[in-house]
Parts: structure tokens; sequence; C-alpha cells
């Protein structure tokens, strides 16, 4: 066969090839969307909305900084910067698209240098001697590439590759939920702390009155104006203001270890703060679209474990067809290696293999049952993780309106509560009333003081609550979908 018959025969032969790539289909159900029937609105969205003017602000992605509170905004940082866990999430973000990387290269050929050089002596004296002419000392001299990958005439590696691809995105949208949470909870955490810092602030004042009414009690029992009763009465209550005060301190210290914890910061000191002066962020409007739950990375990340268990199907129904796979090699073998690149030295071969499988007593049918099956499973936890989202922002909405107008009752409370105080003290030095009355209004005016900075907590925390089940911001332009960021 001449030079060029044999150029002709290996131009058809990847041609050939080339074709059955361009024209493979790939087995399997291509990727859609679920349709998923949801509310065009949350319920009682109303009644948490803001006005029209506020609504149509938006919450930023950073959306702690709405708080508008410098070491919030450092510790967020800090946390985002040093946590272990986003570290973590970041480790497995590298490890995907590692594996990524490992199944796209399977769609493309490998090629490998083989070299060797031997020296070797037959013997003389065996029963089959040497021909005559031939020396019993050779040399023996390889130097080719070659390459072997297999056709992807179904769609399998590609398949597998699409699955990979899924399970990067699922762990990026992991590092997005770690994200969320971790700034969720370093906020809230923080508004504890500034919860604490009233409520230790009300109690030193409290423990400061009541150590001046002992100082009063005391001075009217020498006087005779007050029994030992009173006396002890007030002894019992400033106890009871310095007990409270100590367990409010504990309480807060340990809330310091847990934002140290958080920041990876384990000696964080952070001076009292006033809770009171933090701002609520403006709620979303009326008719707030259901299908915003799609910016949620959990959501997106459900649905990534969707897509790679549908690419799976793919790859175990490929496994039941014809597997083609082409090998070639080239370059030059002699038994001078100055001779191994000569024209003459020359070697080649070009070839095509096909496995199919015959009997495997049902192996393949069950694995490709195994991949729908699991496929069904991830479509059921995406259309929870959907429902799920919807509810917990429901919820949040209605959490957020709820407490802001507990908060708005509570300081009606508190201020009531300080106008008894100041009238039955009046009374007690008036001679009108005893000290038990004196007493009530200091227990009624130190509970609802404490009750306000809970309140407040409370109202602060059920925002960061709808933060979060909103994906971390929302915006009234706001067109993502996870499928154009596929």
């Amino acid at each position: 066969m001449s030079a060029s018959s044999r150029f002709v025969r290996v131009r058809g032969i990847a041609g050939l090839t080339l074709l059955a790539l361009l024209t493979g289909c790939a087995v399997g159900p291509d990727y859609k969307r679920p349709d998923l029937a949801l509310p065009a609105a949350y319920p009682d969205a109303a009644s948490g909305a803001a006005s029209a003017s506020t609504g149509q602000r938006a919450l930023a992605a950073d959306w702690w900084t709405l708080y508008g509170d410098t070491t919030l905004n450092d510790l967020v940082a800090t946390a985002l910067l040093n946590n272990s866990d986003l570290r973590m999430a970041l480790a497995r973000i590298d490890e995907a698209e590692a594996i990524w990387d490992q199944v796209g290269s399977a769609r493309f050929p490998a090629v490998d240098l083989d070299a060797s050089s031997t020296r070797s002596r037959s013997s003389t004296l065996s029963s089959q001697p040497l021909p005559a002419g031939t020396p019993a000392i050779s040399n023996a001299h390889r130097l080719a590439l070659s390459t072997s990958f297999e056709l992807d005439f179904w769609g399998k590696l590609r398949r597998n590759s699409e699955a990979a691809r899924a399970q990067l995105m699922g762990t990026r949208y992991a590092r997005d939920v770690s994200v969320l949470t971790l700034a969720g909870a370093t906020t809230q955490s923080y508004f504890t702390l500034r919860s604490l810092d009233a409520q230790i602030a009300a109690s030193q004042a409290t423990l400061h009155s009541r150590d001046e009414s002992l100082t009063v009690i005391k001075n009217r029992a020498t006087g005779g104006l007050a029994s030992e009763l009173e006396v002890s009465q007030a002894q019992g209550a400033r106890a009871d203001a310095s007990l409270q005060l100590r367990e409010l301190q504990r309480q807060r210290t340990l809330v310091e270890h847990q934002l140290g914890l958080l920041t990876a910061r384990l000696d964080v000191q952070i001076a009292a703060g006033d809770i009171m002066q933090l701002p609520t962020p403006a709620t979303p409007p009326v008719g707030l679209p259901s299908t915003l739950v799609e910016r949620r990375p959990d959501v997106q990340q459900a649905e990534q474990a969707l897509i790679a268990a549908n690419a799976r199907i793919g790859v175990a129904k490929a496994a039941q067809l014809p597997t083609f796979s082409l090998t070639s090699d080239f370059g030059g073998s002699s038994k001078e290696l100055s001779d191994v690149l000569d024209s003459g030295a020359r070697i080649w071969s070009v070839g095509l293999a096909g496995t199919l499988p015959i009997f495997d007593a049902g192996k393949y049918a069950a694995r490709s049952r195994e991949a729908e099956s699991v496929q069904r499973q991830a479509l059921a936890s995406y259309q929870k993780s959907i429902e799920t989202a919807f509810k917990e922002v429901a919820d949040a909405l209605t959490n957020v309106a709820q407490s802001a107008a507990a908060a708005r009752d509570m300081q009606i409370k508190v201020d009531a509560a300080r106008s008894a105080l100041r009238l039955s003290d009046l009374r007690y030095k008036a001679g009108y009333s005893g000290y038990l009355e004196v007493l009530d209004a200091q227990r009624g005016a130190n509970a609802a003081e404490l009750a306000l900075a809970q309140y407040r907590q409370t109202q602060l925390v059920y925002s960061v609550d709808l933060m979060k089940a909103l994906g971390g911001g929302w915006s009234p332009t706001d067109t993502y979908s996870a499928r154009e960021q596929r």
C-alpha cells in the first residue's frame, strides 16, 4: 500500500470519528425546571408592608449595613473573612472544580509519550539456534506517541460533565448559604448583646434606685416613720436587683464569647451600646412575588442537585449501549538509537474498538432505575426547599409586622410604669400609701424596661429573619434567575 493510500485511509477514519462525535446524541432526559404551583404573593403581606415610598427602597446584598452600626459591620466583615466554616466551604468549591476538570478531560484524547531502550542477548545453544548472521546481542529502541479515548457517541461523557458542573454550582451555592447563615448568626448575636446592654443599663438604674430607697427607709425607720418590715422589704428588693444585674452580665459575657467564635477573634471585647438607636430596615411592598424565593442559595443548591441527578440518568442509560474507543500511536523503532527518528524506522497504527453488553443479569437496567429514583428524590427535595422558603418569607413578614406593633405597645407600657413608679414614690413619702405599693411599682417598671429591650431585640431579629428568608436582600427590579447563572 502506498503512502498516499495510507494517508487517505487514515483521513477517512478520522473523518468518520469526527462525524460520530458531531452527530452523537446524548441519551437521557434534558433538564427542564419543573413547574411548581405557588401563590402569586405571600399571605397577609399587607400587614407587614411598608408605605409605597419606603417599600421601593432596595435591600442590598450586604443587608447588615442597613442597621447603620459600624461595630456590627466590622463583626460581620471579620466573620466572613476568618470563619472556619467558610474556609471549609471554599475548599469544597476547589474540590468540586477539580472533579469537574477531571470529568471534562475525559472528553478529549490523552496523548502519552512512550520511550524504551533495551539491550539483550539471545542463547546460541538453545534448541532453535539463531539464524545465520544474527548477532547474539541486539539493541532495540522505541519512541512513540500513543492515544486512546472513548468516543462520546451516546453523550455519556457529556452527561458526566453536566453532573459534575451541577455539583460545582451546588458547592458554590452551599457557600452562599454559609455566608447568609453566618452573617445572620453574627447579626442576631450582636442584637442579643445590645439587648443585654439595655437590660443591664435598666438593671443598674433599678439597683441605684433601690439603693436610694433603702437609704430613705432606713432614715425613716430611725425617725420612727418606717417599720423594720419595710427595711427588710427594701433590702430584699435591693438584693433582687443585684442578682438580676449579675445574671445579665453573665449572659452578656457568654454572647461576647459566641461572637468571638463566629468571627474567629476569641478575645473580642465589645463596648456597650444602645439597641434603641438601631433602625429597622423597610419591609418589602405589598404583593411581593413568590418567585423571589428562586434567589435563595439553598433553593438554587437544591436545583443543582436535581440537575446532577437528571444528568446521571443519561450516564446510566448510556452504559447499556455500545462503547466505542479509538486507539492510535505514531513513532519510530530501530536497533540504533540514532536511527529512531529516520523515516525507515517509522511505525504507526490506528484502531477502533467497540464493546456491547450482551448479558449483565439486569445490572445496567437496575442502575438506570436507581438513577431515576435518585432524580425523583432530588425533585421532591427541590420542591420542599421552595415550599419551605415560601413559608419562611411569609412567617418573617408576619413576625416583622406583629413585633413592630408589639414594640409600640410595650413603649406605652414602659411610660405608664415609669409614671406609676413616680406617683407611688410620692404617695409613700407623703404618707398616703405603704411601701408595698412602691415595691409593686418598682417591680412593674423594672419588668417593663427589660421587656422593652427584649421586644426591640425580637423586632430586629425578625428583620434579620426576613433578610435571610429573601436570600440576603431584595430589589424591586430584581430579575435574578438561577437558570441565567448556569
